[in-house]
């Protein structure tokens, strides 16, 4: 066994052995147990994929896992017997991919939480995928948005309009761009019979550049002395036990109450450097699962836990607490993971959450979206290019038009992306389909919404001349064996390009023949371009677009789609903006 994870197996957990505190005669420790989940993105339905409904044990056997009815049960019975509870997320509660959840702005994941008694969550990097507003007055205090009962402000399972979360949102390290101060409450303090128990609560580093949570006007603070920072100010308020909840994750092994080699992943330095006043540290983000325990700074070993996701697994961790020194006794800490399996009675006011929002969702699945002349579909013709994929780089020229500060020169959108993700999921026909609601040229909201999009913003950013005649040769990628990969990029109508495909790779595009609204790219000229994230980043395998400048947020994808289609009847736009050279 590794030398770091000294590890007794006991019935309910694993005990951290450990000399640093000693045994206590008398008074009795106060006991406090620890109940989190990580990662849950909005999964209340009972999922039947082995992806998101599964999880192997420790002998290799799968157990069928997960749903809100399940959870809800494991819950109660878990708390049974401990006077003293608390129950919290590590962040990414919603933004998820659940149709049931998505198209009503996640508010079903809302009130889940709000229905188990959820203390408080830190701040994952998906409960940024909107926006800070979005985040604090929505989904933590209930302000509506757009049309109500359409937009935001759905009726809940109970009959009652959304109200935002009876629980605390909580960053100690995600900023106002040039400030540092969080933008949330750094902390949540709970008192167990007059005993303080801190509770730190971080978010990924990646958060702010992340390509569904992109948030120019934010900043994050460094993990570790953002975390060493607090554990001193709790310090100085007689707060003893601290928890660092980190929605910063890694990997370690296949047993998820286990911690085997490798670890790897950002969390194990943090628990490694991070204050030694910290006495647990749970973690979430890489969807990943163990039960570990790591020294701290000082060499005494606090447990490092990772509980899985979309409701997958509870951690349970149970400290004793001297009541003298109303510090965490380490040697006495238990953690352990439960998987949520549905060999429980489900929990019947869950049951009727789930069923409420299902049937909300084949109701909001067939709300008319627009209209269409003609199919318009992911079929690529020889220069790569698609009615969809024209179409949605058409949709996110638009949207950064209608951004302030946006006002792209032009669009490009990957259509067959090098790596990664393709956001052209569907097509879109003129005939109607099988829903009741639809008709022919009738575009429903599940039907957009199943075409194109991940939940990615659509940015706005400052590129040179030089750099969109590079994305252009990318679209030709040599691979490994020698072949060449075509991974073409859409354009917006404004742009038209010829290149020469007998040319070798990386020498395809001449400047002179990219008209941009009429005029020959000036590769030494600074453009304005609309994209989504997720290919700016790097994410799609175009790296020609590393080093842009003043990005601006727009609107997601689907939300994008939508305003497009409002704007009245689409016609599938002509393949004319990529033409081949003889």
């Amino acid at each position: 066994m590794h030398s770091l994870r000294k590890w007794i197996v006991v019935a309910l957990g694993v005990t951290l052995a450990s000399s640093a505190s000693p045994a206590l005669a008398a008074p009795k420790p106060v006991d406090v147990q620890l109940l989190s989940i990580a990662d849950f993105h909005g999964y209340i339905t009972p999922q039947n994929n082995a992806a998101d409904g599964t999880i192997k044990d420790a002998q290799g056997n799968t157990l069928v896992v997960g749903g809100a009815p399940y959870l809800a049960t494991h819950l109660s019975k878990l708390r049974e017997g401990h006077a003293n509870t608390v129950t919290f997320s590590n962040g990414d509660n919603f933004s998820g991919w659940p149709t049931e959840v998505s198209f009503h702005a996640d508010e079903p994941t809302i009130e889940f939480l709000n229905k188990i008694g959820l203390d408080f969550t830190a701040v994952g990097n998906h409960e940024l995928d909107r926006s800070l507003e979005f985040l604090r007055d929505h989904m933590g205090a209930g302000e509506c948005f757009g049309e109500a009962d359409v937009d935001s402000c759905f009726t809940d399972s109970d009959g009652r309009r959304f109200h935002g979360a009876n629980f605390a949102f909580s960053t100690a390290n995600i900023t106002e761009k040039g400030d540092t101060r969080p933008v949330l409450e750094p902390y949540v303090i709970k008192k167990f019979r007059g005993i303080p128990v801190g509770f730190i609560n971080l978010t990924t580093p990646t958060t702010v550049d992340g390509s569904t949570s992109y948030q120019p006007s934010l900043d994050n603070l460094p993990p570790v002395e953002t975390a060493d920072k607090y554990a001193a100010i709790l310090k100085r308020r007689g707060v003893r036990a601290i928890v660092a909840n980190v929605h910063e994750g890694g990997a370690a092994g296949a047993d998820f109450n286990g911690c085997a080699d490798p670890m790897n992943g950002p969390i194990w330095d943090f628990a490694k450097k991070a204050s030694p006043d910290i006495d647990v540290i749970v973690t979430g983000h890489w969807h990943a699962y163990f039960t570990c325990s790591v020294p701290d700074p000082a060499g005494n070993p606090r447990p490092v836990v990772e509980a899985a996701n979309h409701g997958r697994l509870i951690n349970e961790i149970n400290l004793k607490i001297d009541r003298r020194t109303r510090d965490v006794i380490r040697s006495a800490t238990t953690a352990v993971n439960h998987p949520v399996t549905r060999d429980v009675t489900p929990d019947p006011v869950m049951t009727k959450l789930v069923d409420h929002w299902n049937a909300k969702q084949k109701e909001t699945y067939a709300k008319p979206y627009g209209t269409i002349t003609g199919d318009i579909t992911r079929t690529r013709d020889a220069t790569g290019q698609s009615t969809l994929g024209n179409t949605v780089a058409d949709v996110a020229y638009f949207d950064s038009q209608q951004t302030e500060g946006g006002k792209a020169d032009l669009a490009m959108v990957a259509v067959a992306p090098v790596k990664g993700s393709n956001s052209l999921r569907g097509d879109l026909r003129f005939a109607k389909g099988p829903n009741p609601a639809d008709s022919d040229g009738q575009v429903l909201l599940g039907e957009s919404w199943a075409a194109w999009g991940y939940a990615n913003p659509v940015l706005t950013v400052s590129v040179k001349g030089s750099q969109l005649e590079q994305a252009l040769e990318q679209q030709w990628q040599t691979q490994a064996d020698g072949t060449v990969r075509f991974a073409p990029l859409a354009v917006s109508k404004n742009v038209r390009f010829s290149y020469s495909p007998g040319r070798p790779v990386g020498d395809r595009i001449n400047p002179a023949d990219v008209l941009i609204d009429g005029q020959p790219l000036d590769t030494g000229r600074t453009y304005r371009l609309a994209a989504l994230a997720y290919t700016l980043l790097g994410a799609d395998g175009y790296s020609a677009f590393a080093g842009y400048t003043d990005a601006v947020r727009g609107n997601r994808d689907y939300d994008a789609m939508r305003a497009y289609l409002r704007q009245g009847p689409l016609t599938p736009p002509a393949l004319d903006r990529a033409v081949p050279l003889t």
